[in-house]
């Protein structure tokens, strides 16, 4: 268990806290939506939803041109949609810190999932972001912690992949 008694959400959410995040950007996500629903009730956070994961992107480079600090939440199969706007952060070294929720990886029952799975890691980093790897629950609050440091301190995009054995991996139905 995590600081907070229920899981690494619990830890996630106060570790953005203590960050000093005020924006979250996410797509809709079953693996983040405890955290969705603990940074929509929070009265200091701006929590948007949104149609895409890029759109994420320019609203954070955005809240940080604004004097604030924000998060995109988004599962693996996101990170295709943000490759070409991860240059505004690379070129521009504006911050962008992202927690995503991986699919296609660790028991994967749906093989639409696995091909951005497999690649999304791989794809951030030839994007210019720095990727932490996580695969234990008591792990995401402190590589959270340090990827919201990197990225706002020295003004890069950081992202940290939260595994399947963290979230759990889910049938599919044919």
């Amino acid at each position: 268990m995590s600081p907070g008694g229920d899981g690494w959400p619990s830890a996630a959410y106060q570790t953005l806290k203590a960050a000093g995040v005020r924006q979250v950007a996410f797509v809709p996500d079953a693996g983040l939506t405890e955290l969705i629903r603990r940074c929509e009730e929070d009265r200091e956070i701006r929590a948007v939803s949104l149609t895409t994961e890029e759109e994420g992107v320019a609203m954070l480079a955005g809240a940080w041109l604004g004097g604030q600090r924000g998060v995109l939440l988004m599962q693996s199969s996101g990170v295709g949609n943000c490759v070409n706007m991860l240059a505004l952060n690379q070129e521009c070294r504006i911050p962008l810190l992202a927690l995503i929720t991986m699919r296609g990886t660790y028991g994967e029952g749906n093989p639409w999932q696995v091909p951005m799975g497999q690649a999304a890691g791989r794809a951030l980093a030839l994007a210019g972001v720095i990727v932490h790897e996580v695969g234990r629950a008591d792990e995401v609050g402190p590589t959270l912690a340090a990827a919201a440091r990197l990225a706002f301190d020295s003004r890069r995009a950081a992202a940290v992949l939260v595994d399947q054995r963290v979230i759990g991996s889910k049938a599919f139905a044919r």
